[in-house]
């Protein structure tokens, strides 16, 4: 049986895409507060961009606001996506037993969604109802990209083996990294935290990311790439909802930021040494490295130095009284 980790990665070689189109029908962005307004609001956002969009994520909350007519709305919504798309809801549930179970049966059977996104915090139990079909999948939150994240994801706890302190999303990652016997199991990790992007992906390196935060919320896209792809340059959905659906043309803006997502793939893989180089650089140079670059400490393109000279490369580390933690390691 096919896992949904398999059917994500096989849409996503098949289109070269890791965008994620959200269909997320605000109420200002609707002809008319109804449901039917927010069905062909989405309907029309996945016909222009079917051949691009490596998944979409319907956000559950805008539609059950609309009442019973909404649910169905949702519905059909889903349906509207062409088979071989996958559909994360994203409706962040959590709970155990006879309710989590109730909760799958309506995403999986009475939605039609293949993946959903789900909180970590009431414990494997809460989430195996959700991942015993190895065909349907999850995302669980793990560092999220909301200003209150830190509140309870940094806090430092100590597992019952006694080992060194994690902070909670570092734990959560690494559960999750054990869980996954089915393969279908991913993480929610916000781009607006790139160290912390790093991190995840140091504990869970095989796992696929759910990475929002590009876009509205400033997350700088090349940072996160290089944070949380994995080492075969796969592992990241990039969710972008609004700067799609308000754009004039949604497909040219979707057609663009692919554009501009596997370009900066392309150039972070290029980059990465191979194992067996001679050259490669430690994992604290290489770190290092990374940092340097994001911060624009070094440029890759066509330059003239003040000698007149043309370079392929300019550095430029007064940048770094910017950044004193970088500087410190520099």
């Amino acid at each position: 049986m096919e896992s949904f980790t398999a059917f994500l990665e096989k849409r996503v070689t098949q289109v070269d895409s890791l965008l994620c189109i959200g269909l997320d029908p605000h109420r200002g962005d609707l002809t008319e507060f109804s449901a039917q307004a927010a069905g062909a609001f989405c309907t029309r956002l996945i016909e222009a961009t079917a051949d691009i969009a490596a998944a979409y994520k319907p956000n559950a909350a805008f539609f059950e606001a609309l009442g019973p007519e909404g649910i169905v709305a949702l519905q059909s919504v889903i349906a509207a996506v062409p088979d071989g798309i996958p559909v994360l809801l994203d409706a962040k549930r959590g709970d155990i037993a006879s309710t989590a179970e109730a909760y799958a049966d309506a995403v999986y059977r009475v939605l039609g969604a293949d993946a959903v996104t789900l909180s970590p915090y009431l414990g494997r139990d809460s989430i195996e109802p959700f991942i015993a079909d190895p065909k349907q999948g999850v995302f669980l939150l793990c560092k999220t990209s909301n200003p209150g994240a830190s509140d309870l994801q940094d806090l430092e706890v100590i597992d019952s083996s006694g080992t060194a302190p994690q902070r909670l999303y570092e734990h959560i990652a690494t559960l999750a990294q054990t869980w996954n016997a089915h393969h279908n199991l991913g993480l929610v990790v916000g781009a607006t935290q790139v160290e912390s992007l790093d991190n995840v992906r140091a504990a869970a390196p095989d796992l696929w990311f759910l990475t929002p935060g590009i876009g509205a919320q400033g997350g700088d896209l090349r940072a996160a790439l290089r944070a949380g792809l994995r080492a075969d340059g796969l592992g990241m959905l990039i969710p972008v909802s609004r700067a799609i659906a308000r754009a004039d043309d949604p497909r040219e803006t979707a057609l663009a930021l692919r554009s501009q997502i596997n370009m900066e793939r392309e150039e972070i893989m290029a980059s990465k040494e191979s194992p067996g180089s001679a050259s490669a650089l430690t994992g604290d140079q290489s770190q290092l490295a990374d940092a340097l670059l994001d911060a624009g400490c070094i440029q890759f393109g066509n330059f003239t130095l003040r000698s007149g000279l043309e370079s392929p490369i300019y550095i430029d580390l007064r940048r770094l009284a910017s950044y004193p933690k970088l500087l410190s390691q520099a």
